[in-house]
């Protein structure tokens, strides 16, 4: 039965990395290709561009000189570009033309709806069913359930931190932000804490293009993610006889939710299970990377610590961690000077926004201290902006605080190695070093 499911949903991507030309390896290097090109044959979906970290160039002339861009990709088909901030927002708060329906290709540029079908989940939905849905595990995130959650996570965090090694490297990603944010993920399923990596696992997995590092075929898709639905029916069945205070309880005993079926449990748990766990532990790596690319901004938060709610704030936007969300136009629409067909898809870049020079000031700088920190559209916009956005900033608030109690600094000591994704902006491993003290 799960198998089944795993198989009819299929990986997000048919295709193999090495499918895609190569991206260049510096900022220089993208910026002279992105300037030389002809607009039109600029494409901004090669995750190559992302592992190396120089997209930004090319959204920079795509915003200045065609930002309702079109392209004919031979791996996701036609596909319209949407860079601006002001656009990215009426897009995202538009459902009745562009629709984020799983049925139409769902919210990632790579489904076309036709093929293996996206996973339905309730950010892949228009109203009214998108808002019962979210408003069935809406409570897990509800300011009193984060009092609760708080000091839990604040003895994790110290647990954590007081355990790593000083004076030698080690791997930020796997000794700090998997783990603060695997404990937290297993805590809101009610998932044994002991298996807290399979969640992390199965998020990697949920969104990896073969070849990438995570997974190599499309068939290895399919067997961990069967694993991953097997354990979760089992959990819906215990939970629908014995129900707890967690997500997997919510969405069983919930009225909107508890005869959903099962490839559509499935898809609100992978939901959850990548929104709970890519946008706080990409950002927690993010952050330590950020100030050590800043060395000003962190000698600022040491003189002043109280600015670790704007830094998260910056961080988020800075990192942006989920580079885009994609809607499917359900009628011809006029939208900046073009005309978008039915059935096009439409990508709104976050990542891009988030560097629109219009509405943020000095975008192309990370600054603790800004005046509107939480301007950023990294959450999305709408109906559809990030349910666990508060849970998110306080699990990055509460690292920081215990940070600063402790290390004066943490030392980025190599390159990171980024993850091959258009989708997810994220890191599989960082190299630092925490100083001994003198």
């Amino acid at each position: 039965m799960t198998e089944t499911l795993a198989s009819k949903a299929g990986p997000p991507v048919s295709y193999n990395l090495s499918q895609f030309p190569e991206a260049p390896r510096t900022i220089e290097e993208a910026r002279a290709d992105a300037y030389s090109k002809r607009i039109e044959d600029i494409d901004v979906a090669n995750p190559k561009l992302f592992h190396n970290d120089v997209i930004g160039p090319y959204f920079e002339r795509l915003r200045n000189e065609d930002p309702v861009h079109r392209f004919d990709s031979p791996m996701y088909g036609t596909y319209w570009s949407i860079t601006r901030y002001s656009d990215i927002m009426a897009v995202d708060t538009n459902h009745k033309q562009f629709s984020s329906e799983a049925s139409l290709g769902g919210i990632t540029l790579f489904g076309n709806g036709q093929d293996r079908a996206p996973l339905p989940m309730f950010i892949a939905m228009d109203p009214p069913k998108h808002d019962v849905q979210r408003k069935t595990v809406q409570p897990i995130v509800a300011p009193g359930n984060l009092k609760i959650l708080e000091p839990l996570i604040r003895t994790r965090a110290a647990a954590i931190l007081d355990s790593l090694p000083i004076g030698v490297e080690f791997d930020w990603v796997d000794k700090v932000s998997m783990e603060l944010t695997a404990m937290t993920l297993a805590t809101l399923f009610e998932f044994p804490q002991e298996h807290r990596r399979k969640l992390t696992r199965w998020s990697d997995v949920a969104t990896a293009v073969p070849g990438g590092g995570v997974i190599d075929t499309p068939e290895q898709w399919v067997e961990e993610m069967g694993e991953c639905f097997t354990t979760f029916q089992a959990l819906w069945h215990e939970r629908a006889r014995e129900p707890g205070n967690d997500l997997v309880s919510m969405l069983a005993h919930g009225p909107e939710t508890r005869n959903m079926p099962p490839f559509e449990f499935q898809g609100n748990v992978i939901l959850l299970i990548v929104g709970g766990n890519d946008t706080t532990r990409n950002t927690i790596t993010g952050s330590v990377l950020a100030l050590n690319q800043n060395p000003d901004q962190y000698a600022k938060l040491r003189e002043r610590p109280d600015l670790i709610p704007s830094m998260v704030s910056e961080t988020i936007r800075w990192q942006t961690p989920l580079a885009h969300m994609r809607r499917t136009a359900v009628e011809d629409v006029e939208f900046g000077g073009k005309t978008i067909r039915k059935g096009d898809k439409v990508i709104m870049w976050y990542i891009s926004g988030n560097r629109d020079a219009s509405m943020i000031e000095h975008p192309e700088s990370y600054l603790i201290d800004r005046a509107r920190p939480r301007q950023h559209i990294s959450f999305g916009y709408g109906i559809h902006r990030c349910v666990g956005n508060r849970l998110a900033e306080l699990q990055l608030q509460i690292i920081w605080e215990e940070i600063m109690k402790r290390f004066p600094v943490i030392e980025v000591t190599g390159e990171p190695e980024r993850v091959y994704s258009t989708f997810v902006r994220g890191y599989r491993t960082l190299p630092v070093r925490i100083p001994k003290k003198h």
